[in-house]
């Protein structure tokens, strides 16, 4: 498509490119869709084939997703998100009614495993699709 200036000479427009797959790749929607456990890529498919096992693939857009490297970094996430809900929370509950002691670490366990168990699997599908937003490992040479 051509344009005539005001001093009449023609101006031509440069071809638009295309920008690269990794830049269309939005970190917060990757890690959103990581944290429902599905896909970062297309948010159908299922991250995760059983409780923390990742899939090699997404079964709906083929997606290689054995590229991760979350390692121990939902676990650590866990622990400091649980250990700051909980402990202060248990200062609280202490203080205020006294309970007895075995009821309280009862309560307290229980809520801390069940806190933990929820948790896990959706860190490591934020972490996962974090990785794969911003290319870090494998997910960086795709195409």
């Amino acid at each position: 498509m051509e344009k005539v200036s005001q001093d009449g000479d023609t101006l031509t427009r440069a071809p638009q490119t295309s920008a690269p797959a990794e830049a269309e790749r939005d970190t917060r929607r990757s890690m959103l869709r990581g944290w429902k456990r599905r896909c970062p890529h297309c948010g159908n498919g299922p991250l995760l084939k059983s409780y923390l096992k990742v899939n090699d693939s997404c079964p709906v857009c083929r997606e290689e997703l054995y590229h991760h490297r979350a390692d121990d970094g939902p676990a650590y996430l866990t622990i400091l998100f649980v250990g700051h809900l909980m402990a202060p929370l248990l200062h609280l509950a202490f203080v205020t009614w006294r309970p007895d002691p075995l009821v309280l670490f009862s309560f307290f366990a229980v809520g801390c495993v069940a806190l933990s168990l929820y948790l896990l699997p959706r860190l490591k599908g934020a972490m996962v699709g974090y990785q794969w937003a911003r290319g870090m490992g494998g997910f960086g040479n795709t195409a």
